[in-house]
């Protein structure tokens, strides 16, 4: 039996949402050292957004990330950081 080559994935534009919010998780992969969890940081990030999802303190909290070197807490304040730089990038 052998295994298919992984599908090509579309990836998102430089200057759409969902591409800013899975930047945001990516800057946080030395915290964040799996990928899934990264991943599932930014979709949530994106819904957030987006006016749809939970602010980053209830993500960190409910999500069971696996964190290295750095509490629930800083990780929270650290993403509300660049969140709100992400807001003043759009409004200008």
């Amino acid at each position: 039996m052998t295994t298919l080559a992984a599908p090509l994935t579309k990836q998102y534009p430089d200057n759409s949402l969902e591409k800013k919010a899975y930047d945001i998780a990516e800057k946080f992969k030395d915290n964040l050292p799996l990928m899934n969890d990264r991943n599932r940081l930014g979709f949530n990030l994106y819904r957030y957004l987006k006016g749809e999802g939970d602010t980053p303190e209830v993500i960190i909290r409910t999500a069971r990330f696996t964190l290295d070197g750095i509490t629930k807490e800083e990780l929270a304040a650290k993403l509300n950081e660049e969140i709100a730089k992400l807001k003043e990038e759009l409004k200008g």
